[in-house]
């Protein structure tokens, strides 16, 4: 192993990263194993899988907790935050800039290009859809809570209906799958700080999870509003990045903080960009209609949907070990993804679908963009920027 690089080091590596990373968290999970893994030697290819299985583990966006992980096991929590700022930079500057734009763009209903990008959305979000249901729902039991949590979320249209269907659905995964999982081998240990520093950490996820909505409701400042949702929103992402959609639509769309077409083009621009996709939320920061708006609402958009990730890696590495080994763990797990997917199966057609599919031509570009991106694999920004182009020329 190598000596610990740099604070500075650190985040210029991030920094290249977060310019260069597209295609979705798994396509970064394989650029950081490239560079961590190959290239630096930070870490083994056990530390590197074993990182990743927590973080895939934990709610929240897998390729940036990753990326934090990395940071802290090399230079504690000032490593991580700078591994994190590095990687997030580059698409929170771009994503500020784009809600600057459609500012001064004014109303958007009638744009060309705005379809195009909602109808892009509607490609992506049923690929994901796909893909998450090939790898979480392989069997009948799974199948069915999947289309059960949909059902629900489309008759009971509530955020805390969200809620609700994953913890169930992680309840009924305990129930069906805890006696059929066999604990996984032993594998290599990761450093980590000690468990009385990470208790602490993991009591602050707790404090704010529950003290945020209670202090919003007591003392009303937008401000305060403002990272109670977004910090929940964050706390409770279980299965990729595209899962953040429904989730943030209730949130900022449902009480008129911001309009569907503003949501759905960010969402869609998104898509374009390297890094994670999270970043969206200083897009939406920025343009809410409470609080600072502007790049200072859309940092703190940001500070409040990753907040979540950086108190759960910090205060779950010590214990990882002994919790990945727990058939119960893996079993709700399990029921909680599938869960995750009819969620996601339900915003699939609302807003989704509803929005972004207009008439024949917007299905057809609809069809075309799923073909490219399923069929011929190609890579979502170039998808989205001929969608944007495309809905300006005809849509």
């Amino acid at each position: 192993m190598r000596p610990p690089p740099s604070i500075a080091g650190i985040f210029l590596v991030t920094l290249r990263l977060g310019c260069t990373s597209f295609g979705g968290p798994v396509a970064h999970l394989g650029y950081f194993r490239k560079e961590y893994v190959e290239r630096r030697r930070w870490l083994d290819d056990a530390q590197f899988a074993d990182l990743v299985a927590l973080c895939q583990f934990l709610p929240g966006p897998a390729s940036s907790q990753v990326g934090f992980g990395v940071g802290w096991l090399q230079r504690g929590l000032v490593g991580g935050l700078a591994a994190w700022v590095g990687f997030t930079l580059p698409s929170t500057v771009l994503m500020l800039a784009f809600a600057y734009g459609v500012s001064a763009l004014g109303a958007l209903g009638h744009a060309g290009w705005l379809q195009g990008l909602k109808t892009a959305a509607v490609a992506v979000v049923a690929q994901a859809v796909w893909a998450m249901a090939v790898n979480l729902c392989p069997d009948r039991p799974r199948a069915t809570l999947a289309l059960g949590a949909a059902v629900a979320l489309l008759l009971l249209p509530a955020s805390w209906c969200q809620i609700a269907v994953i913890a169930i659905g992680a309840g009924l995964g305990w129930w069906w799958f805890h006696d059929r999982i066999a604990a996984p081998p032993q594998a290599a240990a990761i450093p980590s700080a000690n468990r009385r520093a990470a208790a602490l950490w993991l009591g602050a996820f707790f404090l704010l999870l529950v003290g945020l909505p209670l202090l919003a409701g007591a003392a009303p400042n937008p401000w305060i509003a403002i990272f109670d949702r977004f910090y929940r929103v964050g706390s409770l992402v279980f299965g990729g990045g595209h899962v953040i959609l429904p989730l943030l639509e209730r949130e900022v769309v449902a009480p008129g903080w911001l309009t569907h077409d503003q949501f759905l083009a960010g969402y869609g621009a998104a898509q374009a960009l390297p890094g994670p996709l999270f970043t969206f939320c200083a897009y939406l920061g920025a343009l809410l209609r409470v609080g600072p708006g502007g790049w200072a609402g859309g940092l703190w958009a940001i500070a409040a949907i990753f907040t979540p990730s950086v108190l759960l890696v910090a205060g779950t590495l010590p214990f990882w070990q002994t919790l990945r080994r727990e058939p119960s763990a893996q079993a709700a797990l399990r029921g909680a993804n599938a869960a995750v997917v009819g969620v996601l199966l339900a915003a699939l057609y609302q807003p989704v679908w509803t929005s972004g599919i207009t008439g024949v031509r917007s299905l057809a570009l609809a069809l075309a963009a799923f073909a490219a991106l399923q069929v011929w694999k190609w890579p979502p920004w170039a998808v989205v920027l001929l969608a944007a182009a495309l809905g300006q020329a005809f849509l």
